[in-house]
């Protein structure tokens, strides 16, 4: 059977408090490690008033404390903002704080949009250094350093497991060149999966954390009791979706709702649709078999759901129901 895993936004609902936002997804997390989701990840966004996942390692911190089984970590750290030596000493603190239970994601991409970039990363060829990054930091958390003299304290010997985030072709080869597990990030950037995915299986080669491939496939879900209670919840997700892509042209100035309408119907509106290419939307059984067939089109050992109902007693329920169902293996 395909695990099921949850991508958590820490979504802040338009008009509400970031400590709302948190505090849901604690719920969420609560309830993911009582239904027995396999792990459970935040994302590393900035620059994004809709989501409060910017502080990605404080708030794994936090969810942490608050569970007591299911995996959490990154999806992921986007690791040209970041000094290597850092990352190590962080998910090394929280590997010790809550041993086995960690994951470190690993993305190439800034999180976020080239201003903001600006203010991020000093350097603006940091993502050129991603590879020999990702070798650094696997020094760190193992048990010898390719610096001499320099370790990280705590993080030397925790050796947190890393996974390669992508929607490209790059990541695929990375992630197969060391080695490592690879997530792809379709629940926004469907295109290049299916080709993605086999170019990682192809040129896969065993490293001392994986054995053998082992791909992650992101999907949105948006499930409820009733096909039409899901087909409205997506709706809504959809109108979101294209109200947050448009802000971010606008910047501070709110799209209201005439304005939102007219934009359903223009690029910004076909942008939205197709970001959500891979979506799953309906009852238990409409969810269920979307699901399979995306596992199979993925080649997907692992599925990472991002549950985007648009409130927190939609995801809550949908929760309950993803954890009710079985997928079948796509080998």
């Amino acid at each position: 059977m395909v695990p099921l895993s949850i991508l958590d936004l820490a979504v802040v609902r338009r008009g509400r408090p970031v400590a709302e936002a948190l505090a849901e997804s604690v719920t969420l997390a609560q309830d993911a490690d009582r239904l027995g989701f396999t792990r459970l990840w935040f994302a590393e966004h900035h620059n994004m008033p809709g989501i409060a996942s910017a502080a990605t390692s404080v708030l794994i911190a936090h969810i942490a404390t608050h569970t007591e089984r299911i995996r959490v970590g990154s999806g992921g750290i986007m690791l040209p903002n970041h000094s290597p030596l850092v990352i190590a000493e962080q998910f090394g603190t929280l590997a010790e704080l809550h041993p086995d239970r960690i994951d470190l994601g690993l993305g190439r991409a800034p999180g976020t949009d080239p201003r903001t970039l600006l203010a991020l990363r000093r350097d603006a060829r940091a993502s050129d250094r991603f590879p020999d990054d990702i070798r650094e930091l696997q020094g760190y958390l193992g048990d010898e350093t390719m610096i001499k003299g320099i370790n990280a304290y705590p993080g030397k010997g925790t050796k947190v497991p890393l996974y390669i985030l992508g929607s490209s072709l790059f990541g695929a080869q990375l992630a197969a060149a060391f080695g490592l597990p690879y997530a792809f990030a379709s629940h926004f950037a469907p295109d290049a999966l299916e080709h993605a995915v086999a170019v990682y299986h192809e040129r896969f080669q065993p490293s001392a954390q994986l054995d053998r491939p082992h791909v992650i496939a992101a999907v949105n879900v948006v499930a409820a009791d009733g096909t039409e209670e899901a087909r409205i919840a997506y709706d809504s997700v959809l109108r979101s979706r294209v109200r947050a892509l448009a802000t971010r042209v606008t910047g501070e100035r709110p799209i209201d709702d005439d304005e939102l309408s007219v934009l359903m119907d223009s690029p910004v509106g076909d942008q939205a649709r197709h970001m959500l290419t891979y979506t799953a939307v309906g009852d238990a059984a409409a969810v269920a078999a979307y699901l399979e067939s995306f596992a199979l089109r993925a080649q997907a050992d692992e599925l990472m759901v991002t549950n985007a109902s648009p409130d927190l007693e939609g995801r809550r329920r949908a929760l309950e129901i993803l954890a009710g169902l079985t997928v079948g293996s796509p080998v």
